[in-house]
Parts: structure tokens; sequence; C-alpha cells
């Protein structure tokens, strides 16, 4: 195996800026380092209007999903009347994967509480509320000892910085449904009610948490205002791309050598992202694709790596930014299994309000398991594409509207691998058990026994210092088998 490539300089720290910098439990620390600072000068200099319009001039956009403009969603919150308002940061990170927004609550709590500062008085509201699952038990700690110093110098609560703005945040634990990710299922969740998503309109700007106008950002959106409103919108904008501004974190996990959490500036291509900062694929192995999005996104193949990426092209090629998971592949994954594992995932943490999701994640599953299990036909895959637009056009919210990007874009980028499934019966990446067979050269084996010892269905037969056999009627195909040989006498085929 080569040495992991060291990373260059393309990361660029907003978001990130002072993890792994500062010590997160001491907030003269993070005074130390520039924490408050935009909320003193917002409420020093500036009118709320006046926020308002430097975020949206900013041109940043939502972190946690599709890439809503951030200011916008500021402005029209601004703008709805009404006595009471809030504001909730959404830090119910679901994606398999992924640790950014829990990096950030965890190293730098003070740049979120900043910012949802920042916004309450941007919009007018006086109360935040941070949902975030109990799966996450350090970075709840974090944020209640880093509210209680906030609090204790006067940089929230009553009267903040000697003037007449009050802001108070709570925290509210969720069970860790996914769909909780989705604004109106997360505020119906932290209403103590079912989470499932509702019909928009009404948007939560206009009737929210418990009715009051809302608004909701996630973590890492949030962790971008207090730098923006510090150094300004022409700062952000001159990095990333036109149409998508700043910076944005990933996790980058799967078959890759430097695995963890990266900032890069929109705009860098892939191959920069995987082989210049991820150091490559794992021992030398061929990189096959990549998976951008969590559950919701699309698997990316080898002839987009050197595309930009933004959330628009992101979305031209079947795939979206969503919350930043990035997990590569090689040649070792079969693309119809990988499909079937987010289609599954979905499937289970679908809330079954809407028939389009709940029916059609369970019925492209069981067809999945079809084509892995080598019983599938080529009306099997037309049955699964048809299902798959029916959601994408009518489902409910976002979880089932993109429950089907990961199999309709290995569709569309490896059709290879489905037309081998299903016409061949065969899987070329020798995952799909029920499709394989494990063989074993009598040139090669020496009679060891060891394979036989330790096979768990009691498969494989023979005489010690003759060649043995794999009975294939009992094969559990678990690979036990070719762990334990010491001669690569065992094969799949």
């Amino acid at each position: 195996m080569t040495e992991a490539v060291k990373p260059k300089a393309e990361q660029v720290r907003i978001a990130l800026r002072n993890c792994g910098v500062i010590d997160p439990s001491d907030i003269n620390d993070a005074l130390a380092h520039g924490a408050y600072a935009a909320l003193a000068k917002a409420l020093e200099t500036m009118t709320p209007t006046d926020v308002v319009a430097e975020i949206k001039a900013s041109g940043l956009r939502g972190r946690g999903g599709a890439g809503f403009p951030t200011g916008m969603k500021w402005q029209i919150a601004a703008g709805v009347p009404g006595e009471k308002k809030y504001v909730v940061c959404n830090a119910d990170e679901g994606d398999p994967g992924a640790f950014m927004d829990r990096s950030i609550l965890e190293g730098d709590p003070h740049s979120v509480l900043e910012a949802m500062a920042l916004c309450g008085y941007a919009i007018g509201a006086d109360e935040g509320r941070i949902y975030i699952r109990a799966e996450y038990p350090l970075a709840v700690r974090s944020l209640e000892h880093a509210i209680r110093q906030a609090e204790d110098l006067g940089l929230l609560g009553d009267g903040i910085l000697g003037t007449n703005f009050n802001f108070n945040i709570k925290l509210t634990l969720g069970a860790g449904a996914f769909v909780c990710g989705e604004e109106t299922a997360l505020l119906h969740s932290m209403e103590g009610r079912r989470g499932e998503p509702t019909v928009r309109p009404p948007y939560p700007a206009e009737a929210g948490y418990q009715g009051k106008p809302t608004n909701v950002n996630n973590v890492e959106t949030l962790a971008n205002i207090p730098a923006i409103i510090n150094k300004g919108a022409e700062w952000f904008r001159s990095i990333g791309t036109e149409g998508s501004p700043g910076t944005k974190v990933f996790a980058l996990a799967g078959k890759i050598n430097n695995v963890g959490l990266v900032e890069i500036p929109m705009g860098l291509t892939l191959r920069q992202i995987i082989y210049d900062i991820g150091g490559g694929i794992k021992d030398d192995k061929r990189f096959k694709a990549v998976q951008t999005g969590g559950p919701s996104g699309g698997c990316i193949a080898e002839k987009y790596l050197d595309m930009p990426i933004d959330y628009d092209n992101l979305v031209a090629i079947g795939s979206m930014m969503g919350s930043g998971g990035m997990i590569i592949m090689d040649e070792d994954d079969c693309m119809v299994s990988i499909a079937k594992y987010y289609l599954g995932f979905s499937e289970g943490e679908s809330c079954g309000k809407c028939t389009p999701c709940r029916i059609g994640t369970r019925r492209i599953s069981e067809l999945l398991k079809l084509i892995t299990d080598g019983r599938g036909t080529m009306a099997h895959i037309d049955e699964i594409k048809r299902i798959g637009q029916v959601m994408k056009d009518a489902a409910l919210c976002a979880l089932g509207q993109s429950a089907p990007n990961p199999v309709l874009s290995t569709m569309e980028n490896f059709w290879d691998e489905y037309l081998a499934h299903v016409e061949d019966k065969r899987c070329p990446a020798g995952v799909c058990r029920k499709m394989t067979r494990y063989v074993i050269n009598e040139k090669r084996c020496v009679g060891c026994s060891v394979c036989a010892k330790n096979c768990p269905a009691e498969a494989i037969e023979g005489e010690l210092r003759s060649p043995f056999t794999i009975r294939q009627d009992k094969c559990i195909r678990c690979g036990t088998c070719i762990e334990k040989c010491n001669f690569g006498a065992i094969s799949i085929q």
C-alpha cells in the first residue's frame, strides 16, 4: 500500500475555524478568538434590516440539504408580523457517515449560539431552540455548558450587552428519527407530536413552532454567520463559486486513505477532494463511485471526477449536496447492493404518512432483493424506474422525493452491473452472496483442513493432505474460508 498523500492547501476553514483551536469548555478562550464579536457589532452598528441584507448579499445557502438561500429565509421570517417568533437550530444529523454538525457543536458551540442570537435580532425573535439528537451526549453537554457561560457573561438572556435585546436558548432532544431532519417534521417533534412532515404552505416562517413565525437553519449554516457579519458579504463571496459562495464541510468515509472532515471552497473537483485531500483510494484500488448527500443522494461515477462541486452541478447529475456526507467506493463494491442498502435505510426511516414513500420504498427494496438474489427480470427494473419517478413527483417531503436517487443514479451510471445481475445472474463484484460460488483450487489446496474446521455451516469436506471441496447446497457464502486459508486456494466465482 502506498503512503497516503498529505492534504494540500485547498482547505479553507470558516465553519470549522475554531474546532481544534479553542477549548470549547472555556468561553474566555472562545472570546479571545473572536466569539460574540459579530453579535456586538450587529447590536452596536447595524439594524436588523442591515443584518438580513448582509446575509442575503453573501449568497450563503443552507448547508443542510437543498441549499435554499439563507438571507431570503431570514428576510421572509423578518417580514412576517408577530409578537412572538422563534429561531430553531436543526442539529438532527442523521445521515450515515456524517458528523459535521456534531464536530462543530462539540468543538465550537459558541459559534452556533452567537449565530442564533444574530438571527433572533435580525428577524425579531427572543427565543431559540436547538433540536439535537439524544445520541450526541457530548454535544448536548457542550451546548448546555456554553449556554450557561454565555448567560453568566450577559451574552445570552435579557438585556444582552446592555441593550434592550433579549434572547434565550433551550435544548430539545430528539429520538433519532431521520425524517425529523425535515423542518416541519422537526417542529412537530419539538411540540411533542409525531415527527411527520406536513404540506407547505404555510411555511415555518409563517406558522412554525407553536404556530408562530419560525426560522430553521442547520448547524453548519449558522456556523458561517458570525464570520460573514465580521468580515462582510464581499469577503464570503470571494470564496467558492458565483452560485454557491463559501465553503462546504464534507465527511470523507469509505474506501479512502484520509478519513475525516474537510472544509473546502465550493468549486473544487471531486478528484481534488478524493485524491489531493483524501489521499486516494485505499490499497491502490480503482475508484468506482462516490455517494454524496447521504441516503438521499446519488452515486457519482468516475466520469464526473473533474466536475466542480456545487449545489447545482450535483443536482444536474442526479445527486445532491445534502448535509455533506461523502462515501467513497472502490472496485470491490457492488453498486446494486449499495443501492439496496440505501433504499433499505430510507424504507426504515420513512414516517409512513404518505403512500408514495411508505409503499414505494418497500416495493423498490423488495425488487432490489430479487435482483441481488438472482431472481430479477428486466420487468423488475422497469417497475423500479416507474415507482421511483412516482415517488419523486408525489411524495410528501424530501425524504420520499429523494429516496430513489441512489437507485436511479446507479442505474444511470452502472447499467452494466444491473444487466449482469438480471441477464447473466452474476454479481461482477462478487458481493451478492446468492449469486456467487466459493470454490477450492485443487492445485493450491494442501489439505490442511483449516477451512473445514472454521466453516460455520460445515459445508467443506475432504481428507487431510488431499484437496478439500465445498458443498454448494450447504455453503452460506460467509467468506470465513477465504479469510482462514493461508494458501490462496479459495476463490469466488
